[in-house]
């Protein structure tokens, strides 16, 4: 580069082939769900991943682009798919100028990267294969994007997931194993000779909790948040107008949403809101209260705001463990609601038909979602549109101008944003009061010549001894503020009331507000605090218990620098760069885990603070 020799390292490339197409009844989501369940259990961290294969013919581009956007969750670097006629024609479909198209074309040609049936296969570092016509209907949760489940399985799985809960994030032995375990041994096998199915399962209905003012009650299982959002799927034409369709369906049969589920829906694009319009689709989603919220990141990054007060206290008395079903790409805990304990990712239609239900611990193929207008059983086979269905409304509904119109202004905003006043000058003015948005401190007292020698730990102590899959969700949360967690404290002492909390995500820009946040995700459990749940730790030297931020406060006054110990797969899911900064402004000097999700690493690695995964657990 510039004259000058440039070394890199190339990365190993995956291969993931693809055949036949999607049976009916399956979606772009199931896809994907299915696809990270395959590359997390393949191990791609580091990795890039393309698709290629026969298979690629039967997919639009925004089926691919919703693959492609799970990068993250399946650990890979990037997933990829090549340039074919397919790309062509969504870049004229969506009013990119023809000689834009051409370009790209004759470029990619020319470099031998345009795909067609003819192009023969790659040589990749390594591969594996997926026949479209194996995807079923799935969900993924309660908590990891990567734990796909069959619809048959959600009730069992749920069921595991409140005994884990209730025991305190530890799964209990079932009474067979106990009692084995208790005379000093265990039977081979004995998971085969205690799971009966569903019918064998614990029924719900008498954990309910009655809510005030309301003809209803709550139990574990109940659904309090159905949310289709997400930057992808909600852009994907096929499950967005397959929602909308099971919608109208839904309506014509009688059915409604239950009373106690917060509904919205959060469009990645307005040209979705234009085609369902057009559709005559979006009345059938408001009359279910999907009503439009906003475009963009909402639920799946933690903005659905709290549940109805009086849902609030139901769960609350009766220590429920209820659910959100959203089509979002990350579930991690504690990311979608605090109260909410499990959460589970499916397509949008989904998403509908479990507002309809009103509870995850349900079989959807054998079980009335409710009763119809005539008082018989609607089930989701009854309402669940067809892939011609599907296919012909998107070929009547979605029109190239849409985009064009709908990208023309995406600049103008309302007449609040229009008359915002805009500071001028060359560097940004800084307001002392503001909180949110504040000078950071990296560079104080940071000398204008660099160190000779990098410093050495000398005397740290462990902040924090975390488990498996702790993700930067867990790290940094981006949800809502506690007013009795140390972030809430500073933001109360400054003069903010309650209610203008608003989220960590959306004070990301105040340091102050960041570093109180960092370790106090409220299901994150510190081993040497047990008992505790929601970011605390001790501070050794007393031995006594506090916010996790207070103890790396009383470390910092000392002098003591700080070190965190987990298991496999830390810092996973979304890249987030606070995840590094909050633990460097604590002062974390190292990270020793199994393994680590490789954007996190090199975040902290940016940060100064020391990825190390030498050492194993027993």
């Amino acid at each position: 580069m510039l004259g000058q020799p440039l070394s890199m390292l190339i990365p190993q490339v995956v291969g993931f082939k693809l055949t036949g197409k999607l049976r009916e009844g399956a979606t772009a989501t199931d896809l994907v769900l299915t696809v990270t369940e395959r590359l997390r259990k393949k191990g791609v961290v580091g990795k890039f991943v393309e698709f290629f294969g026969p298979g690629l013919s039967e997919l639009p581009l925004a089926d691919r682009a919703t693959i492609a956007n799970m990068a993250p969750e399946y650990g890979a670097t990037c997933g990829i798919f090549p340039v074919d006629a397919e790309t062509l024609r969504y870049l004229r479909f969506t009013g990119r100028p023809e000689w834009r198209v051409a370009l790209v074309e004759a470029y990619m040609k020319e470099q031998g990267l345009f795909h067609d049936a003819n192009t023969p296969d790659a040589e990749y570092s390594d591969t594996l294969a997926l026949d479209l016509s194996t995807v079923e209907p799935s969900v993924a949760g309660p908590k990891r994007p990567q734990d796909r489940l069959r619809l048959a399985d959600i009730n069992a799985n749920f069921h595991d997931t409140v005994d884990t809960i209730l025991n305190g994030g530890v799964k209990p032995a079932p009474p067979m194993v106990q009692r084995w375990e208790g005379e000093g041994g265990s039977p081979p096998d004995v998971e085969a000779h205690i799971t009966g199915g569903a019918s064998a399962l614990l029924d719900y209905a008498n954990t309910s909790v009655a809510v005030a003012d309301a003809e209803y009650g709550l139990h574990h299982g109940s659904v309090v948040i159905a949310a289709i959002t997400s930057c992808t799927n909600t852009s994907n034409p096929s499950v967005m107008l397959a929602a909308g369709l099971l919608a109208k369906k839904a309506v014509e049969h009688g059915l409604e949403s239950k009373p106690w589920v917060k509904t919205s829906l959060a469009p990645g694009s307005r040209v979705v809101t234009a085609y369902l319009d057009k559709a005559g689709l979006s009345p059938y989603l408001d009359t279910l209260r999907f009503n439009t919220v906003g475009y963009g990141c909402t639920t799946c990054i933690g903005n659905s705001g709290p549940l109805p007060a009086e849902v609030s206290a139901a769960v609350e008395t009766g220590s429920l463990v209820v659910a959100s079903v959203l089509s979002g790409n990350r579930n991690f805990e504690g990311r979608v609601q605090s109260e909410v304990k499990a959460n589970y990712l499916m397509s949008p239609p989904l998403v509908v038909a479990y507002a309809l239900a009103g509870r995850i611990d349900i079989d959807l193929n054998s079980e009335p979602l409710g009763s119809g207008n005539d008082g018989q059983p609607v089930y989701l086979h009854d309402i669940w549109p067809s892939q011609a269905e599907v296919s012909s409304t998107i070929a009547s509904a979605i029109q190239s101008d849409m985009y064009e119109k709908s990208y023309a202004g995406v600049f103008v905003g309302d007449e609040q944003w229009e008359n915002l006043d805009v500071p001028t000058g060359d560097r940004f003015a800084w307001d002392a009061s503001s909180t949110y948005v504040r000078r950071a401190p990296y560079f104080d007292n940071m000398p204008a010549d660099p160190p000779e020698h990098v410093s050495e730990i000398s005397g740290a102590r462990v902040l924090a001894v975390l488990g498996d899959s702790i993700t930067t969700d867990h790290i940094s949360p981006a949800g809502s503020i506690k007013a009795k967690s140390p972030a809430g404290q500073y933001l109360l002492e400054h003069g903010v009331e309650t209610k203008d909390f608003n989220s960590y995500g959306s004070r990301r820009g105040n340091d102050e507000v960041m570093v109180r946040g960092t370790f106090a995700n409220v299901r994150l459990r510190n081993q040497l605090a047990p008992g505790t749940e929601g970011g605390f730790a001790p501070y050794l030297p007393t031995g006594e218990i506090m916010p996790l931020y207070d103890a790396a406060m009383r470390y910092k006054a000392d002098g003591t620098p700080l070190v965190i110990l987990a298991g496999k797969e830390y810092g996973s899911g979304s890249s987030r760069d606070w995840a590094a900064k909050g633990p460097y402004l604590q002062g974390v000097k190292a990270v020793i885990a199994e393994s680590f999700e490789r954007i996190h690493r090199s975040n902290l690695v940016g940060m100064g603070v020391i990825p190390s995964s030498s050492v194993k657990r027993a």
